[in-house]
């Protein structure tokens, strides 16, 4: 459809960008803290959670109604969507991922974790999601069939590790760290750090461009750092 959603934090709204035409085309208001959003194709809805009223608002993605509202998900925040599975995963809480099942809109399980989960990723051909724990300062690794954390692995050089990223093909996890300002890139099937470099402060998000072997960061100390990660291997 060419539209990017937008959880606008500071706005208190769901922002619908026309990516064809530049412009915005809707846009949903007075929401409380909106914080992530995914949008589940099968059924054309978006899923926003919002921290404010822990709360997973469902709307129909044409009409931009609301369809429903799955409550009691305190500090509501990253919100992942695993279309084979058709669920939607949302951080919320002291400790745990929600699980929705997006075929009925409902609140079906939840993930137990150490603390308040920030930043996770799903393996798009496995079965795993790695998640940034930084009140316990580890990478909980969950198995999404078991629905249960398998293990962690403990950052050892830095902490506040808020953002992550995922290389599948070639078995990078890139972590985002403020104590010290640091992307920690750890192997993703040991665990293992393979290298640490020093980025701007106050990182809130990363993304890794494969076509470009790339990594941008985005800091609130008011840059977007942009790393070659070509070196960056897990050896």
């Amino acid at each position: 459809g060419q539209r990017l959603f937008i959880a606008a934090l500071g706005n208190n709204s769901l922002e619908v960008i026309d990516l064809r035409a530049g412009n915005r085309i809707h846009s949903i208001s007075e929401m409380r803290e909106p914080q992530g959003v995914a949008y589940a194709a099968e059924t054309n809805q978006l899923y926003v959670a919002c921290g404010g009223d822990g709360a997973v608002n469902v709307y129909d993605a044409d009409s931009f109604r609301l369809v429903t509202i799955l409550r009691d998900l305190e500090d509501a925040d990253n919100v992942r969507y695993d279309a084979a599975a058709k669920r939607v995963f949302v951080g919320y809480g002291n400790g745990a991922l929600a699980i929705l099942d997006t075929t009925t809109a409902k609140h079906i399980g939840d993930i137990k974790l150490a603390g308040h989960p920030e930043s996770f990723q799903l393996e798009p051909k496995g079965n795993r999601i790695f998640v940034n724990v930084p009140t316990t300062k580890h990478v909980a690794v969950v198995d999404r069939e078991k629905n249960s954390a398998i293990t962690t692995w403990p950052l050892k050089n830095a902490a506040a590790n808020f953002p992550m990223a995922l290389d599948e093909v070639n078995r990078r996890l890139f972590v985002g760290c403020r104590q010290p300002a640091a992307l920690i890139v750890l192997n993703s099937e040991s665990g293992k750090e393979v290298a640490s470099v020093a980025i701007d402060g106050d990182t809130d998000d990363v993304f890794y461009d494969r076509k470009r072997s790339r990594i941008y960061l985005s800091c609130g100390a008011g840059f977007v750092d942009v790393l070659d990660c070509t070196a960056l291997l897990p050896y």
